[in-house]
């Protein structure tokens, strides 16, 4: 609906004129009997100058793409290509499905890092759909748990106590998918033992 492939069957739906939407697809396989650059496919269908594609490509981490063929790169490049592409349409509101599809779990953690930090970085909005609990509950600022309607919805700290959330995967399970976020209060010594913040009194 927010991007406009279906009409609510209620309700309605309000975005300020002007908001861009960039969009990042759960899957894409490139067609390997069409030669295709990476550059060349984000280039299709905007209009951008070459340094707006190796800028975009730079910041989504895959700079070093650029002359590869598309259906050449792994999954993790891939989803990072998507992104830049997204990012080529200056976008106010970044929407990605299932943005880890086929990537693996240490760049599955360096493709969220990216998520927040060009979300910092540009002052977007993230919508993202995933089934990854552990990373939806300590990444986002806000959650909707969906099983045919919205079960619940609010801050991951809420979610997690939810009885609706505890319902749909069981309190044992719930509790081991809740979130544990370390708020830094404090810094590290160089083996990981928490030292005062210089900046307080109080030891943490």
């Amino acid at each position: 609906i927010v991007l406009s492939i279906l009409k609510p069957d209620r309700g309605e739906m309000s975005i300020p004129s002007g908001t861009r939407i960039g969009y990042v697809p759960q899957k894409f396989k490139a067609d390997r009997a069409i030669p295709m650059t990476v550059a060349r496919f984000l280039a299709l269908g905007n209009d951008v100058r070459p340094e707006d594609v190796t800028k975009a490509l730079a910041e989504a981490g895959a700079a070093h793409t650029a002359s590869q063929q598309l259906s050449d790169l792994s999954g993790g490049e891939t989803q990072r290509v998507l992104i830049a592409r997204a990012l080529l349409r200056k976008p106010d509101l970044l929407v990605l499905d299932e943005p880890a599809s086929g990537v693996d779990y240490a760049g599955e953690a360096e493709l969220y890092d990216l998520i927040g930090s060009l979300r910092d970085r540009h002052g977007l909005g993230i919508l993202l759909v995933s089934h990854d609990l552990h990373v939806v509950m300590a990444k986002s600022d806000r959650v909707l748990c969906l099983n045919g309607h919205v079960c619940c919805s609010g801050r991951p700290e809420a979610v997690a106590r939810s009885s609706e959330y505890a319902r749909m995967f069981g309190p044992q399970a719930a509790g081991s998918l809740a979130l544990y976020r370390h708020h830094h209060d404090h810094r590290h010594d160089i083996t990981g033992a928490a030292l005062p913040n210089p900046d307080s009194t109080t030891p943490a």
